[in-house]
């Protein structure tokens, strides 16, 4: 019997840390959905500002003030993910901004932002921010 009650013991200590280090990942993959749709914007904005140099359109970003019209425009589709409540792209600066939705009540409500930097070259670098933890952003 006192093998038992040890056992037990060793499984509920077990189970005290594997919860919450579950719900973490669980959380960040969840996420990690999030931050890849927001890099296939990025790469569509690139693709979109490229063509736009070459037509002789000058520098300049797609008017996309919700999930429809980056659909619309870039041809990226956020609307079957889910876990994005609104999502819009600044015609000025270009930033991709995206509020979490339907994740966990913890990160739900923020946003992560994608944040263009123009090189001479034309190319372009990208800078993660927004109000969600750094935590659960990707590396830079």
């Amino acid at each position: 019997m006192v093998e038992l009650l040890v056992v037990m013991a060793i499984v509920a200590i077990l189970a005290a840390i594997a919860i919450p280090v579950y719900r973490v990942e669980t959380r960040k993959a969840k996420l990690t959905e999030i931050t890849n749709a927001m890099g296939y914007i990025a790469s569509a904005l690139g693709i979109y500002r490229n063509q736009a140099m070459v037509a002789g359109s000058g520098t300049m970003w797609p008017t996309c003030g919700n999930i429809a019209e980056i659909q619309t425009s870039l041809g990226v589709g956020l609307a079957a993910l889910g876990r994005v409540g609104a999502a819009s792209v600044d015609p000025n600066t270009g930033v991709i901004s995206v509020t979490v939705a339907s994740v966990d009540a913890t990160v739900n409500g923020n946003t992560i932002t994608l944040t263009p930097t123009t090189a001479a070259d034309a190319s372009i670098s990208w800078k993660w921010g927004g109000t969600l933890p750094a935590k659960y952003l990707p590396k830079q």
